[in-house]
């Protein structure tokens, strides 16, 4: 017997039905049946079905010598399952990776509930992922399980069948069948909600719903909308035949109201004809099924209850037309005011530009005011160290100002006092470049950090790589380019590539990474206190997990199953998953708590410092990472793919900073046979070090402040060499080397001790 039977009815979806069974077989979690259910469809999904259920036997097809729509084609479904759970899925949507596994997972944390309730987002064509809006309503906090009554907000949930697990004997016990019609899951979830003796929550995306820009039930304008009547029929009689439930009338009959006036608003549902006869039909249901005293709260539902209460559509209609008409007045009044605001302060601007210059005044911004780091934090602290007389001030959205250093002033993006300190101060710090509209004045000073060692193309090497460049506009990238007093490399590479992706009259300073100074200076006590800080448990071997952004694709990129690496490698290794800023999105989270999200920590070198070993792709973090001596292996399974779109100045597969896998398996035996740390590995890691590293010493900061801000052109700190630099160790560093892992599902051996599950939430403000 299976743990899941996954339904999947099948009617006219040949274009997406693929993508919808593969979600499910690729599963990591393998003990399910999943029974696809040919609709009779005039399309390829029969044929699809088939082909899929003779290269897998868990694939169970059924075919229909007849249409009979989506719900008679569940029930079909329903009568073959013999899973434990039964799990509906739409064959136009997914389910996410490991969403069963994190499913079964829950289950047995709940001691098998009659229902589980899990989200879902929203996917649109242009590759846009938006999460179910009330999704707060999913917390895991509290007892569990537990019975509606004890968590009533779940009925502000979609009421679809798909975003839940049902154990089956609750089903067969309850007699829940699905009605035909349209809006067939509204008679089945009310019912299974209310009934249900226990239910749970699992506050993860589990599927993805797709929004199709045609095709689908809710977009077709169709009489069989009038379905939605006889559907609350079904639920009310439900609510009579069991007396016990009447309590849910009052909250049954407001979300029947909600349902029909939506119906009768979306424009496209209702053929123009029918409306009023539809509206004529709702005004009657709500004096059949009114429940006295019942009236939402809220001027917008008010209003649509009116709707529906009265049939009052030409007042409805009125009312909706000064609603909107206020809406674009007050965004007409808004854009003539941030208009209004903006020339003012573009004046105020002007006057300050004719002001004196404050040649003890410097302003740092980093990654389009982002909080306090990279490379400006670092000369930033630098500044207030080696020239104290000058005043600092840091350029970041109000949500990141809790970053920035006490003594140091904060600025907030376009404000007056942001463009004050453009307009007066003497030094102008960034990593990306300023506003196009910044005015360079004579006796500034303007530099350019660069945010790392270049191994994607860069600048004007762009023009020929479209998906890349992305509409860059390359005169005026050569314009904020010309404000460039100094531009700073931490390698003969990175100086070859700036002085020819950004030609520009520039003094180029090879002094090292300001941000990478860190990594000699740390001590041992500052690795425990960080990684006491990340959660990370004590005697586990930290792998920082860093890929990097893909031009060619839309979407968050991770291909890494960490569930699946995770267990192969046993409970002595965690990952901290950091995501590319670009996605603004985590990375997905499903080992158990042997996951830890720092996409959000404002010191990337806090967490190098942390870690034991990086595992990134094509990221420019491993220039830095060569710098702390500790093991990088590259996972670059795409490389071909990311050659084309992006281009690179070198093959990093035959000049790495250590171990490269080409696959997950490959990678998985790096680290269980101990290669990620081996001799080879480490001979790689110097090469790549000295190419790379030649000036990361621990002063690179202080040279710059002492050559721009003081003058100093000989004197300067000498590069220390690379005998003489001792980077902080790594808290693996010590440990015992273990064997191979295990095979997957097998013990862990013993050199392997478990270690705690990491706790707590990671704090954003941690920096050293």
């Amino acid at each position: 017997m299976p743990r899941f039977s996954v339904i999947v009815p099948a009617y006219k979806v040949q274009a997406y039905l693929h993508e919808c069974l593969e979600s499910v077989l690729g599963q990591s979690y393998p003990d399910l049946e999943l029974i696809a259910v040919d609709d009779c469809s005039p399309d390829a999904c029969g044929a699809i079905i088939d082909e899929f259920a003779a290269r897998d036997a868990r694939v169970l097809p059924v075919h229909l010598p007849e249409n009979v729509g989506l719900g008679r084609a569940r029930n079909a479904g329903l009568e073959r399952a013999t899973g434990d759970y039964l799990i509906f899925l739409d064959s136009d949507d997914s389910l996410t990776p490991d969403a069963l596994h994190a499913i079964a997972d829950r289950l047995k944390e709940t001691d098998e509930p009659d229902v589980l309730v899990y989200d879902y987002a929203r996917t649109y064509w242009s590759g846009d992922v938006v999460r179910n809006q009330v999704s707060a309503q999913l917390t895991e906090e509290g007892p569990a399980p537990f019975r509606l009554e004890e968590r009533p907000g779940l009925l502000r949930l979609l009421m679809v069948v798909w975003n839940k697990a049902y154990r089956r004997e609750f089903v067969e016990l309850a007699g829940l069948a699905f009605p035909p019609g349209y809006y067939e899951d509204t008679p089945w979830t009310y019912p299974a909600l209310m009934s249900a003796e226990t239910i749970a929550t699992l506050d993860r995306v589990c599927v993805h719903y797709r929004q199709r820009r045609h095709g689908s039930i809710l977009g077709t304008s169709s009489r069989k909308h009038f379905d939605v009547f006889a559907q609350y029929d079904r639920v009310f009689a439900h609510v009579d035949a069991h007396p016990e439930l009447d309590r849910w009338r009052p909250v049954l009959f407001r979300r029947m109201v909600d349902h029909l006036s939506t119906v009768f608003v979306k424009r496209g549902r209702l053929p123009r004809g029918a409306r009023a006869e539809f509206l004529r039909k709702a005004r009657a249901y709500y004096r059949r099924y009114r429940v006295p005293g019942c009236v939402p709260a809220g001027g917008g539902a008010r209003l649509r209850h009116a709707l529906v209460r009265f049939g009052a559509h030409r007042t409805y209609r009125l009312l909706s037309f000064l609603s909107r008409t206020r809406k674009r007045a007050v965004r007409l009044a808004s854009g003539l005011l941030r208009g209004a605001r903006g020339a003012a302060l573009q004046f105020h601007y002007r006057v300050q530009l004719r002001l004196p210059l404050r040649a003890d005044r410097a302003v740092f911004s980093s990654y389009w005011g982002r909080g306090h780091g990279c490379n400006p934090g670092a000369l930033e602290s630098a500044f207030r160290t080696f020239a104290p007389h000058v005043r600092t001030a840091w350029i970041a959205h109000l949500e990141h100002h809790h970053t920035v250093p006490a003594a140091t002033r904060r600025v907030r993006p376009g404000t007056a006092g942001y463009w004050t300190a453009l307009a007066r101060s003497k030094y102008l710090v960034n990593n990306v470049n300023f506003d196009r509209r910044l005015v360079k004045r004579p006796g500034q000073i303007m530099i350019q950090t660069q945010h790392g060692t270049p191994l994607k193309r860069m600048g004007l090497d762009l023009q020929d790589r479209p998906a890349a460049a992305r509409g860059t506009d390359f005169a005026e990238l050569l314009r904020s380019t010309d404000k460039w007093d100094y531009c700073l490399s931490a390698n003969r590479h990175s100086t070859l590539v700036w002085e020819r992706a950004f030609p520009s009259s520039y003094t180029t300073l090879e002094y090292g990474t300001p941000r990478n100074d860190v990594f000699q200076k740390a001590t041992s006590a500052d690795v425990a206190r960080l990684r006491e800080t990340l959660g990370i448990p004590a005697g586990a071997i930290a792998v920082l997990y860093a890929p990097t952004y893909r031009d060619y694709r839309s979407g968050l990129h991770g291909t890494l199953d960490l569930d699946r690496v995770l267990r192969r490698l046993g409970p002595r290794f965690v990952v901290l998953t950091r995501a590319h800023p670009t996605y603004g999105t985590p990375l997905p989270d499903t080992a158990g708590g042997r996951v830890i999200d720092v996409s959000g920590h404002p010191s990337v070198e806090s967490l190098c410092l942390a870690s034991d070993a990086l595992v990134t792709d094509y990221s420019s973090l491993m220039f830095d990472y060569a710098g702390l001596d500790r093991p990088i292996v590259v996972h670059a399974d795409d490389w071909e793919a990311y050659e084309a779109a992006r281009g690179t100045y070198f093959d990093l597969r035959a000049f790495p900073p250590g171990a490269v896998a080409r696959t997950e398996d490959e990678l998985i035996d790096i680290f269980a046979t101990g290669h990620w740390r081996g001799s080879r590995s480490s001979q790689r890691r110097a090469a790549f070090r000295e190419r790379f590293c030649p000036y990361d010493d621990g002063r690179a900061a202080e040279r710059v402040v002492r050559r721009v801000v003081l003058g100093e052109t000989a004197g300067l700190p000498p590069f220390v060499p690379f005998a003489e630099r001792h980077p902080v160790p790594s808290a693996a560093a010590a440990l015992p080397r273990a064997g191979s892992a295990p095979p997957e599902g097998a013990p862990a051996t013993a050199p392997r001790t478990a270690v705690p599950a990491p706790g707590g939430a990671v704090p954003l403000t941690e920096t050293l």
